[in-house]
């Protein structure tokens, strides 16, 4: 037999709809219509948009990114400060050198997205400052807060019986707080103070001053710039473009930029340390100058020493290396003196070994009346220790006993090839050796006032008596410096005040009890949790204790507002671990 189970009954009438109802509010199917959320609209999201970017975890992510950002600007050469490297990193890795320039790694600084971060940290953090300040102006304009109705809920609180009068404990609780340089006011029946506004005040100068640290840097990257050059003693130097031995500048500098001003350099005077340990060891290196700013400035003398810069306007001229410039006079056939002049050469050692070349481009003919050029590889040592020290190494960097090496090539120095030579390196690609008679690269070992001939009538050399000393000068424009400086220093202070000051309240209420006798409490309220607010509080109280002293408590234990105080004249103590407000 099958077993049959009898239909539900039927709703009686007019239930069925309220049924019906219920039973779609009960269900958890989902719903066909669901009603339209409203729209933000542009400028919903243009709201939200501001408020996350002005957010401080926006900002810290952002300053974040710049931080990683700069990273490969250190560690990848950057086409504003070596183009030579970045091209030969280009050569040597070719897939990567177009990854690397399609991403902007050869020019981080100036890049599109190291602008966008840059450009949106600086406006995140306007965005937090600007609102903060208003607040911290309302705070400086308005009062402390009023006490709360039951102080005995602080953190840190106490009480004692006086029979001082309330005005007298208010008075004293005002001339005290105000001595001890809080914002005090009576408010009711309490005196309310508040302390420690530097702290916020630290924090937007703090803010303020990364902004500064940011538009300095900008200002600085944009329009800085840096050369290089070298001066022989005798020579000089003047502030333009052409005068430079290399020139790098920011995206926005131009050279109207450039302060003007020129220099001499009469002297340049190293001294060594000539024993101990310490022997070859520079003691002084110092360039005397004459110089003058502007274009009708008058001559002034000065002296730059290392780390020891000549400051004229936002430019600085630091003296960053040195050396020896041999003067060599070169004759053609006839005994003309086809070229006259100090040579720099480039040290190689500490005990400044220098090497460099010699070009006569115009003026020398050969034995047979042919134009040609010259060039020489010279090779300068200071102190020459003979033939016994075995190699041809100065021993010492002073000018001791110059030996000047030379070797002779005659030929096409390809200068009017239109490519750019180096002064201190030699094509030799159609240059000949002159040779001597045993048919071996001409060579000769010269000491001052010496001479070679050249073999077959094609000349001679001479190292001069006066062997002068060049210094190289770097030039650096960098402005906004200054303004860098005074941020850093600035943010600085500004965070050791939020770090390290706190901002409190003390309140101080004094009212008349049931038995005539003045019943006075004190609080304090940190913002952070902080051991100094209950030890200036007991200090405090201590002090306002003295001018309204303890009662003694009445009969009835019960009715004392501090049933565990003992009676006495000692002050009170502040109680600490009470729940908070």
């Amino acid at each position: 037999m099958s077993k049959t189970t009898a239909p539900d009954p039927a709703p009686p009438a007019g239930e069925d709809q309220d049924l019906g109802a219920a039973g779609s509010q009960l269900s958890t199917a989902p719903k066909e219509d669901l009603p339209n959320l409203p729209a933000l609209g542009v400028i919903g999201w243009a709201r939200w948009f501001w408020r996350q970017l002005t957010s401080m975890r926006v900002a810290l992510l952002l300053l974040l990114l710049l931080s990683l950002g700069a990273i490969p600007g250190s560690l990848i050469p950057q086409s504003g400060q070596d183009e030579t490297k970045v091209a030969d990193f280009r050569e040597n890795h070719e897939t990567l050198g177009e990854i690397y320039d399609k991403l902007g790694l050869f020019h981080v600084y100036g890049s599109v997205w190291f602008s966008a971060i840059y450009i949106l940290l600086f406006v995140s953090l306007i965005g937090c400052i600007v609102p903060r300040t208003w607040q911290f102006v309302g705070q400086l304009r308005g009062r402390p807060p009023g006490a709360p109705k039951r102080l005995n809920r602080l953190p840190a609180h106490t009480t004692w019986r006086t029979t001082a009068e309330p005005e007298q404990v208010h008075q004293a609780a005002l001339a005290l707080l105000k001595k001890r340089r809080f914002r005090a006011h009576l408010a009711g029946d309490a005196v309310a103070a508040e302390k420690g506004y530097v702290r916020e005040l630290g924090n937007l100068v703090f803010h303020i001053a990364l902004i500064v640290m940011l538009v300095a840097f900008a200002w600085g990257q944009l329009y800085k710039s840096e050369g290089n050059k070298l001066v022989v003693e005798g020579a000089g130097f003047s502030n333009t473009l052409t005068q430079y031995d290399d020139f790098k500048s920011g995206n926005l500098f131009s050279s109207d930029d450039l302060v003007p001003f020129s220099f001499n350099l009469k002297k340049f005077t190293g001294t060594y340390e000539r024993t101990g340990p310490n022997k070859g060891t520079p003691r002084t290196y110092q360039a005397s100058l004459d110089y003058s700013s502007g274009p009708y400035g008058k001559d002034e003398k000065t002296t730059v020493k290392v780390n020891q810069p000549l400051e004229i306007g936002d430019s600085k001229v630091y003296l960053v290396s040195h050396g020896y410039a041999p003067v060599i006079t070169v004759r053609d056939a006839t005994g003309k003196v086809v070229y006259e002049d100090a040579v720099p050469l480039l040290p190689l050692d500490a005990n400044v070994t220098s090497s460099g070349v010699v070009k006569v481009l115009d003026g020398y003919r050969n034995a047979q009346g042919k134009k040609e050029q010259l060039g020489f590889n010279a090779f300068l040592v200071p102190t020459y220790g003979g033939h016994a020290s075995g190699t041809m190494l100065s021993q010492f960097p002073a000018l001791d006993s110059p030996v000047l090496a030379l070797s002779a090539y005659h030929g096409d120095l390809g200068a009017d090839s239109g490519i750019p030579q180096s002064v201190y390196q030699m094509d030799k690609t159609n240059m000949k050796e002159f040779k001597d008679s045993k048919g071996k690269l001409f060579k000769r070992l010269l000491r001052p006032g010496d001479s070679m001939t050249l073999p077959n009538g094609a000349g001679s050399v001479t190292f001069g008596k006066t062997v002068k000393e060049w210094a190289g000068f770097q030039v650096v424009q960098e402005p906004g410096g200054g303004w860098a400086l005074a941020g850093s220093i600035a943010a600085i202070g500004g965070l050791a005040a939020s770090l390290f000051i706190q901002r409190r309240r003390v309140w101080v209420r004094a009212v008349r009890g049931a038995d005539g006798v003045t019943v006075v409490e004190m609080a304090g309220l940190g913002r952070s949790e902080s051991a100094k607010v209950p030890e200036e509080l007991g200090d405090l109280a201590g002090i306002l204790y003295d001018q309204a002293p303890g009662a003694p408590d009445p009969d009835d234990p019960a009715d004392s507002p501090d049933a565990d105080q003992e009676p006495g004249t000692e002050p009170p103590v502040p109680a600490e671990g009470a729940g908070k407000q």
